[in-house]
């Protein structure tokens, strides 16, 4: 048998775990009855364009080439972004209405359709035409500025006949030395 002193001891050890097993138990998340409320159905919707074969992404990140259907939870507002090489993007957005207060919500619209646009190729850039030179000969160099000095005009000049000119060289000549090309030596 164990000593007197034993049993108010063990009284008192087994109410203090009793009530730290009530306590525990009552900051324990309690199960939720969220099983007695009822999920909304997923909604197919509809996708359609015109022409066919466009491609729909929805912001939600599931996407298909129309026409087709999509499985969609109708709780939140989203997007469909539809895009077809050569005509402009576009995006329609499709949120959940109620048709009553206990109806489930339903999406709209629902089919969803969209006419693209066709985006107008650029138009390529009219090479414009040079107007062609009356001669055909190349233009001759401007005349060098000689040192020497001009003379001064007699009083009745007579008339000299005219030089023939002579054609233009076809290959550029070397130009004289100048102040600006000439190799100058340093001090």
């Amino acid at each position: 048998m164990p000593p007197r002193w034993w049993d108010p001891i063990m009284s008192r050890v087994i109410a203090v775990m009793a009530c730290g097993f009530m306590l525990a138990a009552c900051s324990a998340t309690m199960p939720s009855l969220d099983f007695l409320k009822s999920t909304p159905q997923p909604e197919t919707l509809a996708i359609e364009s015109e022409p066919a074969g466009a491609e729909a992404k929805t912001s939600l990140g599931e996407s298909c080439r129309t026409p087709c259907k999509l499985s969609v939870q109708p709780g939140s507002e989203f997007s469909v972004t539809f895009a077809l090489s050569g005509y402009q993007p576009q995006t329609v957005s499709v949120r959940p209405e109620a048709e009553g207060a206990t109806a489930a919500p339903r999406l709209a619209p629902n089919p969803v359709h969209v006419d693209l646009q066709a985006v107008a190729p650029p138009k390529k850039p009219v090479a414009k035409k040079k107007p062609v030179a009356a001669a055909t000969r190349p233009a001759a160099p401007p005349p060098m500025a000689s040192a020497a000095p001009t003379p001064a005009p007699t009083a009745a000049p007579t008339p000299a006949p005219a030089p023939a000119l002579a054609p233009a060289p076809s290959a550029p000549t070397e130009a004289a030395p100048s102040a600006t090309n000439y190799p100058w030596p340093s001090r």
